[in-house]
């Protein structure tokens, strides 16, 4: 009788958990078919055919081929505390050619969080992809129906840390300020109104270059369409970090990781834990990710190139003279000055978990003498696969992981393919 009675009751959970699901996809679903206003063009641009619908209904920019057709496009993809705030700062600095975001995503991926925390990965995916490809077009018309509240008339005071962007504060973006008009995310360098973003994308179309940082990719493989689209020509650049460093700074900077604090404090990890399962899952992406690339598949060659964020603390200029030399770009005065003036720096000025000055020799070493040893062990035991790809060594005391004579990090070169 009770077999009789649980086929039915199994039936219905399973159609419960399925239609939660649909109702997340069909989320995304709805903000990718979202027609957005026309965005306008600036009046001399030759280069770009008016955007018009296409079968869904969104807008999409069709970029001729000109003298523009040398236009590079870079993606910088990383994970939270692995340095890539600083490393984005390389393109960010190159000067008038270049137009750079910072995590643009951060938008979709707060719409896209689910009530119990985490996001659709199906969902995310296609849509992180999607704003991307428009972004690098200078379409922001599927970004903003992300933003929260809804920009009026393309005018937001919300997007998302848009002082980190040289672009969206130049000159020509910066709209007359008001006394007394808020934006939460203001800029830095001038009193600047809120963000039209008609005038960012006209920025956008006259730049020779654009690059986007991100953290919040989780497969290199859903970027595909990006590097296959004959309108873009798309870098992949993946920094990676040492896992054990990354987890030490999340520590630090982040109060969601309580649990790893008390651990630290009082007593064993336990293994089953769901922060201890979030941690092999995020190695595991990361390693997933540049498996695919040291691969070199078709679709991928000549525009991957993995980085180490330790061998950038260490040797910063000849990094980022090989990141712009793979990404065909030329490396700037403007940006050599910045390496030179922010990775030169006493403690004093580099205090602060999210100051992008250092003294990167001695700082790519910290965690080590604030990670308790039984965390690294931890971190060594679900996340071996990944350190072992990326060349880091395994620690086995706390003797060897607190010597400062013992590298933790073996000479790898991985290089652009």
């Amino acid at each position: 009788m009770r077999f009789k009675y649980s086929i039915p009751v199994v039936f219905v959970l399973a159609l419960v958990i399925i239609e939660k699901e649909n109702k997340i996809i069909s989320r995304v679903s709805d903000k990718l078919t979202l027609k957005q206003p026309q965005l306008l063009l600036p009046p001399d641009s030759a280069l770009q055919i008016p955007p018009k619908p296409n079968q869904n209904g969104s807008l999409t920019f069709h970029p001729r081929t000109s003298a523009k057709s040398k236009q590079k496009h870079i993606l910088l993809l990383a994970t939270t505390r692995t340095g890539s705030s600083f490393v984005g700062e390389f393109f960010n600095q190159q000067g008038d050619n270049m137009f750079y975001l910072f995590e643009p995503l951060w938008h979709v991926e707060k719409m896209l969080t689910l009530e119990g925390g985490g996001t659709n990965a199906t969902a995310s995916a296609k849509a992180y992809r999607d704003v991307l490809q428009q972004l690098f077009q200078c379409d922001f018309s599927l970004l903003e129906s992300f933003i929260e509240p809804l920009p009026v008339d393309h005018v937001t005071t919300n997007l998302f840390r848009r002082w980190s962007s040289s672009s969206l504060c130049a000159e020509s973006v910066c709209s007359p300020f008001v006394q007394g008009d808020f934006e939460k995310f203001h800029c830095k360098t001038r009193k600047c109104g809120p963000l039209n973003l008609t005038m960012a994308s006209q920025s956008c179309l006259q730049k020779d270059h654009r690059a986007i940082k991100s953290v919040r990719v989780r497969q290199l493989e859903t970027l595909r369409p990006l590097a296959e689209d004959p309108s873009l020509d798309v870098k992949f650049i993946q920094l990676v970090r040492d896992p054990r460093a990354v987890l030490a700074s999340r520590m630090v900077a982040f109060e969601k990781y309580k649990n790893w604090k008390e651990w630290a404090t009082q007593g064993n990890v336990p293994l089953d834990d769901d922060e201890v399962r979030k941690l092999k899952g995020n190695c595991d992406n990361i390693r997933m990710s540049a498996q695919i690339g040291l691969k070199r598949p078709k679709w991928l060659r000549g525009r991957y190139m993995l980085v180490r964020y330790e061998d950038i603390a260490r040797f910063p200029m000849r990094k980022a003279t090989e990141m712009y030399e793979f990404a065909g770009i030329p490396f700037t005065p403007q940006v050599r000055s910045w390496i030179v003036r922010n990775t030169q720096v006493s403690q004093n000025e580099a205090s602060g978990v999210y100051s992008l000055q250092r003294n990167s020799s001695e700082h790519v070493e910290k965690w080590r003498f604030s990670l308790p040893f039984k965390i690294a062990q931890v971190v060594q035991r679900v996340c071996r696969p990944t350190l072992k790809l990326f060349g880091y060594k395994v620690v086995n005391s706390e003797k060897m992981l607190t010597d400062r004579s013992i590298s933790l990090i073996e000479d790898k070169a991985f290089g652009s393919l």
